[in-house]
């Protein structure tokens, strides 16, 4: 039996959006993203929706992606189904970035993007994901390039983003 061939780049996975829809990591080809493991109820959540909202606004028309995934492994800070998920994310954080089907980022049912994703970047303490907002940064060519841990303020990082948007 023929193994499937390992992934090269993010853009080797099909992720399902909130709605339900599949959409190809390849549709975003060329841009800098930055993934999160998101929840709605969680300490860090107004902090961190206010600045990946800054972040959005300020680079999503020189190249940036945020792509964000609930997730409701961390003390049952993201109960909802996708419909309340949704709901909450617009009206209550108004994020205007895409937010994708709620999935679990460790343990055995560990979405094959975030099981990527900790093999490519592994965190101080092992690659499992600690918390609510651990934050992977990939560049235009798909290469994940740098984590960061929940409690790193999103525009702590705006820098390395304007680093990866600077280059070709």
């Amino acid at each position: 039996m023929a193994s499937e061939p390992s992934p090269k780049s993010i853009y080797d996975f099909t992720v399902k959006d909130i709605r339900g829809n599949d959409v190809s990591l390849s549709d975003y080809r060329g841009k800098v993203l930055l993934i999160v493991n998101v929840a709605s109820k969680c300490g860090l959540t107004q902090s961190n929706y206010k600045e990946l909202n800054v972040l959005y606004e300020n680079y999503k028309n020189k190249g940036l992606e945020i792509l964000a995934f609930p997730c409701n492994q961390f003390a049952g800070q993201e109960p909802g189904n996708n419909e309340e998920i949704q709901e909450a994310v617009c009206t209550m954080f108004k994020a205007e970035f895409p937010i994708f089907d709620k999935i679990d980022v460790n343990g055995k049912n560990t979405a094959p993007l975030f099981k990527f994703l900790k093999s490519e970047k592994g965190g101080y303490f092992g690659d499992a994901i600690k918390w609510n907002f651990t934050k992977f940064l990939a560049d235009k060519e798909g290469k994940v390039v740098a984590r960061y841990a929940p409690t790193t303020s999103p525009l702590k990082i705006e820098k390395d983003i304007q680093n990866l948007l600077e280059s070709s």
